[in-house]
């Protein structure tokens, strides 16, 4: 069966992702903070009959991503590797001038430092997969200025331009920065918490995350909207 490392696995995008790739037949390591929630979710997941390791702790701990590759070696690699975890650098959010810098450090320690740290443990493993593949959850924030979501998204910015050159530098790879585009998530209401406005569940957009895996297009940055509808 593949294997596929998700983080940020306890809720949200993250945990609905799981859950279709438990359906598909996906063996799993899941990565969270919360340990509580972490393995509600892998209890879920695990319901479709698919072996799910759950490994609570912090991306930004190098020890931790160790842990995590480790885990899918366990099950007999890695094929897929998805950095769903993310840090908004203040909650909720601020204009720069009010955005702590230890905010803005912890942003990109989570959102991009630990991408590449992750990614590098688990590289002998993608590579000698047959379909080894990245993807990093981007934002509009990365290519919109949008105010007070400066510091979040110049983290996943920078995050795009990695996954652009790594996709470059790994030809072997499909690496694929993928926009999930507006949904209702813990970590919007943090941003926002005065916006009340209905937004669609993240379950909705793992279809277009399964048509990438499906269709295995050229590394590159794709928005979920872009991928909806019938397929070619």
């Amino acid at each position: 069966m593949p294997v596929a490392i998700i983080t940020g696995a306890s809720k949200g995008l993250g945990r609905a992702l799981a859950g279709a790739l438990a359906q598909r037949g996906w063996d799993l390591v899941l990565d969270a903070r919360s340990p509580g929630p972490l393995a509600e979710a892998a209890r879920r997941v695990s319901a479709h009959g698919t072996r799910v390791t759950a490994l609570a702790g912090d991306v930004a701990d190098a020890g931790h991503r160790a842990e995590l590759v480790a885990a899918a070696r366990r099950l007999g690699g890695a094929d897929l590797l998805v950095h769903n975890a993310s840090a908004l650098g203040a909650e909720p959010l601020v204009p720069l001038e009010r955005l702590p810098l230890d905010g803005l450090r912890r942003a990109l320690e989570v959102n991009l430092v630990a991408a590449l740290g992750l990614v590098r443990e688990a590289l002998p493993l993608l590579r000698v997969s047959r379909e080894g593949t990245v993807i990093t959850v981007s934002s509009d924030a990365a290519v919109e200025a949008y105010p007070e979501w400066g510091g979040y998204g110049a983290s996943k910015a920078a995050l795009d331009h990695l996954a652009a050159v790594l996709g470059v530098e790994e030809p072997g790879l499909r690496v694929w920065a993928v926009d999930p585009g507006d949904m209702a998530t813990d970590l919007y209401a943090a941003a926002v918490p005065d916006d009340d406005a209905p937004r669609p569940e993240p379950s909705g957009v793992v279809p277009a995350f399964l048509r990438l895996l499906d269709e295995r297009p050229a590394s590159g940055r794709y928005a979920a909207a872009a991928l909806a509808g019938v397929r070619p």
